[in-house]
């Protein structure tokens, strides 16, 4: 909530805590051991954020946030928790509110093109070795060598097939493409859509600019339904890491703004560094490292600071620390290595202080306004003044069709695209194929019969030779015999009169 200074309070300590909103964009991290507290320090700096004119997108693994769309009321923990910090009666409200779904079942429908997703996040989502994840590159090359777009999986698997077909003509410039990994990745491809990844490629396509909205002055909080997106991790992570990407590449350098664009929440945020290839790895640190330039700020939320690479853990300046459980000597050195990440404050050890909190209990510390992070602070977490807690289908579906984006996702369309081009010339060279085949059984039919023909032809002439009628016969005979005759007779008369003389 803002102070009558506009100053974003958000915990008690000694004296209220506040967040510097110059400092919002340099990232943050709120962790904690389950049920310590963490959703609703995520939910307070959310509506604290909205309330200040910053939009905000955040995962619901349990429909727990949607709650923020309604007024909050008064209960013993809240008057309570009045009482103990001198507040006067908080005025409770809700705030500006779109759900989102991948699965446009509890919200707008969240798709990008299998082009837009590319062969990196592609790979790390398919589960693809080091080979297959080259073959995958190849083959959008070629797509795009030969412009071929590739929307939906049908399209990929459209491709893959084609260039399998074709690999000799490609093997020169690209290297091997084995039949072995192209069936790799059409099993992967199925695994991906039994998933329901295929309710996620298609268009239209997400446009992230619809997540950076106001609504009478306050910031939208943009809720992503997650509770069936979590089925299927490898698909919720690399999402997030989609979106996160699409809003560094097409966001503009913004510098150091007095608020931000945009404050992202990447919940449960140990998913998207588990089994990560270094390749991906290294652009993650990337787009973190970077996008505050863009006017964004990103939140991971997680159980331990351990589930975050030290490269990245060490640009996340804005700490919320709930409680941590030692039952173990691994878990003492994570709340040792958590401890370390503070600036110490000698009033308490910290490391002590973390096995010591309660729920709603936090070690806090944030960035001050020349960018150093405060000394830690032991302090309780303001509540929210919104409700806590899901809302009902019917709530939800009303504000679904309420929105002004309600029929821009809803109907999905399916382009002219890979699979369209290569079937249509698939089935252009089988037509030709079978023109061919039809052509050369002609030449061939023409042939035969031409053949027989000539055959049946001298069959015949050979008959009129052969088989004469006895009037023929007769006459024949006849002529020949007079034939003979008169040729006797010429001979006799040639030879006689030469013996004469």
């Amino acid at each position: 909530m803002l102070d009558s200074e506009k100053r974003m309070y958000v915990a008690h300590g000694v004296s209220p805590i506040y967040i510097n909103p110059k400092m919002v964009n340099r990232h943050g991290l709120i962790a904690g051991a389950t049920g310590t507290g963490k959703t609703v320090s995520l939910q307070v700096l959310a509506e604290t954020f909205s309330e200040a004119g910053i939009p905000c997108f955040m995962a619901d693994m349990k429909g727990d946030l949607s709650g923020v769309s309604q007024p909050g009321v008064s209960n013993k923990f809240i008057e309570a928790r009045i009482a103990e910090f001198g507040l006067k009666t908080p005025i409770f409200q809700n705030c500006p509110v779109r759900f989102f779904d991948v699965f446009g079942q509890q919200g707008h429908p969240m798709r990008t093109t299998i082009s837009e997703m590319g062969p990196l996040l592609l790979a790390r989502l398919m589960e693809l070795n080091e080979t297959q994840a080259g073959v995958l590159n190849i083959v959008f090359r070629i797509a795009d060598e030969k412009q071929l777009l590739l929307i939906d999986i049908k399209d990929l698997r459209s491709m893959l097939d084609w260039v399998s077909k074709n690999a000799k003509e490609f093997t020169s410039l690209y290297g091997n493409i084995s039949a072995s990994s192209i069936g790799a990745i059409q099993r992967a491809l199925l695994s991906m859509e039994s998933q329901g990844a295929d309710k996620f490629f298609g268009e239209p396509a997400f446009n992230i600019f619809d997540l950076i909205q106001n609504e009478n002055g306050k910031g939208v909080l943009n809720i992503l339904a997650a509770d069936k997106l979590m089925m299927a991790p490898k698909l919720y992570s690399t999402f997030l890491l989609w979106l996160l990407s699409e809003l560094y590449d097409q966001l503009p350098e913004a510098g150091d703004l007095p608020l931000p664009k945009l404050v992202f929440f990447f919940d449960e945020a140990h998913m998207l560094f588990e089994d990560a290839p270094k390749a991906l790895s290294d652009k993650i640190e990337l787009i973190v490292r970077l996008i505050r330039s863009k006017g964004v700020g990103v939140y991971f939320i997680t159980q331990s600071p351990s589930d975050i690479p030290n490269d990245i853990l060490g640009q996340l300046g804005n700490r919320i620390q709930h409680a941590l459980r030692a039952f173990t000597p691994q878990d003492q050195k994570v709340v040792r290595a958590a401890a370390e990440t503070f600036r110490a404050n000698p009033a308490f050890k910290t490391e002590d202080a973390i096995l010591e909190l309660g729920t709603g209990e936090a070690l806090v510390s944030f960035l001050d306004e020349k960018g150093s992070p405060a000394v830690v602070e032991r302090a309780k977490m303001l509540f929210p003044l919104s409700r806590i807690g899901a809302i009902t289908a019917e709530q939800r579906s009303a504000f679904i069709k309420e929105s002004r984006l309600y029929g821009v996702y809803e109907r999905s369309f399916d382009r002219e695209s890979a699979y369209e081009i290569i079937t249509d010339q698939q089935l252009a060279e089988k037509k030709r194929a079978e023109q061919a085949r039809i052509e050369k059984e002609r030449e061939a039919e023409q042939a035969r019969f031409e053949k027989e023909q000539e055959a049946m032809n001298r069959k015949m002439a050979r008959g009129r030779s052969t088989a004469r009628s006895p009037l023929d016969k007769a006459i024949g005979s006849a002529a020949s015999s007079i034939g003979r005759s008169v040729g006797t007779q010429i001979v006799r008369g040639i030879l006689g009169a030469i013996f004469r003389k």
